[in-house]
């Protein structure tokens, strides 16, 4: 019976993770027309996205050695746009944590945007799910994204600049997180982080090398955590 239901969960990941592929196959095309554009070979770029497997942290890492930034800075950047996933991964623990060693590591492999916030939603609604049912739901979740997105690096590379900019791939990258925080946005918390990020990034855009967004990432997880803090408080109080 374990088997069916994990089973029966991997297929509900699959149905829940698989609008996703409707943004993830043009991200990964135009982060192959990038990585062509900033010279990279077809198996630099695949390997690229194969063994990083983050497309924000790609962007970034490539935009900013085409503009010739330090290599520390380059390797700091995108190190900070990837936090996030040091903070999905802690989240995820109280769910996944007891699973066998082999399968948290293919998790930790696997843990993108898209793959969190299918599976955190799950998870908070069906506290009763079983370990084995939690995995199978959160691999079902990418199951379609892993792949896609490796081909689609592929197709950008090989086609490069012969995509008309009329196709405006670059739509994919602000839908994609928008698709992702809008469920997420749950408590005042949530949104008090997400409006001070905003607010931060746009008075910072004239840091250099794109620092902003680390002053703007810092800016947000303070201030979502301030309120939160204040909030249990208030609660404390009402209780007393």
């Amino acid at each position: 019976m374990a088997d069916t239901t994990s089973k029966s969960y991997f297929w509900k990941g699959l149905r829940d993770g698989s609008p996703f592929i409707f943004v993830a196959i043009p991200f990964g095309t135009l982060f192959g027309v990038f990585a062509a554009e900033a010279g990279l070979d077809i198996v630099q770029t695949i390997a690229f996205s194969a063994t990083v497997f983050a497309g924000a942290a790609q962007f970034t890492a490539l935009q900013l050695l085409q503009d010739n930034t330090p290599t520390a800075i380059v390797l700091a950047s995108a190190l900070a746009v990837n936090l996030r996933v040091a903070m999905y991964s802690a989240s995820l623990t109280p769910y996944l944590g007891a699973a066998p060693l082999w399968q948290r590591a293919c998790a930790a492999y696997l843990t993108v945007d898209q793959s969190y916030a299918c599976s955190i939603v799950r998870f908070e609604k069906e506290p009763q799910m079983t370990v084995p049912q939690r995995m199978a739901y959160f691999v079902g979740t990418v199951t379609l994204i892993t792949p896609l997105w490796i081909l689609a690096s592929y197709l950008g590379a090989v086609l490069g600049t012969r995509i008309p900019e009329s196709w405006a791939l670059d739509f994919a990258l602000p839908i994609t997180f928008l698709a992702m925080i809008g469920p997420m946005m749950r408590t005042l918390a949530h949104v008090v982080a997400a409006l001070v990020a905003i607010v931060v990034a746009l008075l910072a855009v004239v840091v250099p090398y794109n620092l902003g967004l680390l002053i703007a990432g810092a800016a947000g997880m303070m201030a979502g955590a301030q309120a939160e803090l204040m909030l249990e408080r208030k609660l404390e109080r009402k209780r007393t």
